[in-house]
């Protein structure tokens, strides 16, 4: 689940929570919007925890090297008519 689907939670169930006034028998509608406020933030924090892990650039250890001493430097490596 995405950071999409985490919103949605959200938004549904503060809709269940706040703006309806249905009565389910056997279901409480306002307890399960505030578990689906509290599922969304949940899953809220653990993708970005998770998306700011990802972010973390290590810079190469190893350098580079040219392994082709009789290479030119403006990138033409000879050829037809040298």
């Amino acid at each position: 689940m995405g950071l999409g689907g985490c919103i949605i939670l959200i938004a549904s169930g503060a809709i269940l929570t706040f703006a309806t006034d249905w009565h389910m028998k056997g279901v409480n509608l306002d307890l399960v919007g505030v578990i689906l406020m509290a599922v969304g933030l949940i899953g809220v924090s653990t993708f970005s925890s998770i998306a700011r892990r990802r972010r973390v650039v290590v810079p190469p250890t190893t350098s580079v090297i040219d392994e082709d001493p009789n290479r030119r430097r403006d990138g033409y490596g000879g050829g037809y008519g040298v």
